[in-house]
């Protein structure tokens, strides 16, 4: 998956988007139940979203994935809670689309972390913008698994919101081996996953 991000990242992609991760990789409860060897099967370079959804042990899981993605090159980022966010020294805030007045709220404060959002529109695509967020999440770009998933905009759909939102776009939702490489040469930062990545032998960009 990390060498078809870069694909589909490709060479011409925009200075703000060469400094993220090109992959992405969303934790869940039930697709990613091993966060520990999810993390560790991560390559140098890419990107993991801790979604805690207010598990009781958050603190403590979120300190030891941090101690793995530093040892491993890995940018790490908390979703929606930017106090969890600091007390595990994470990179930044992956937001809900429903958060961003607080992500916009933050970086009127001055918070220089990486912020990237959850969108899927047009319009939220904009709001996210305007927060000041580094990059979004366009979704689902294909049919996905997900229970949350809504009808899937295709990857030409997802491309017109990429040239139109002015900000690096990552693909998510049923982005696999399979479906990846029609994303290339469409604009995209890079992909961003869930159950695509599972707990496996580390690879190498």
């Amino acid at each position: 998956m990390a060498r078809l991000a870069l694909r589909v990242r490709g060479v011409g992609a925009s200075s703000q988007a060469r400094t993220l991760p090109p992959l992405l990789v969303l934790s869940d409860p039930e697709r990613t139940p091993d966060l520990m060897a999810l993390a560790a099967a991560l390559p140098a370079g890419s990107g993991l979203v801790y979604r805690h959804f207010g598990a009781a042990d958050r603190f403590e899981t979120g300190a030891a994935l941090s101690a793995i993605v530093q040892a491993n090159g890995i940018v790490f980022l908390v979703s929606g809670d930017p106090d969890l966010a600091a007390k595990c020294g994470a990179d930044g805030i992956h937001w809900p689309e429903r958060d961003l007045p607080v992500a916009a709220r933050l970086r009127a404060r001055g918070d220089t972390r990486l912020f990237t959002a959850a969108t899927h529109c047009a319009r939220a695509l904009h709001r996210a913008r305007m927060a000041g967020v580094d990059a979004a999440l366009v979704s689902p770009v294909f049919p996905s698994d997900s229970p949350s998933a809504t009808h899937p905009k295709g990857k030409w759909a997802a491309h017109a919101l990429v040239r139109a939102a002015g900000m690096p776009v990552y693909a998510l939702g049923g982005v696999n081996t399979r479906t990846a490489p029609r994303l290339v040469d469409l604009g995209f930062a890079g992909i961003a996953c869930v159950g695509a990545i599972r707990s496996a032998a580390r690879t190498r960009t």
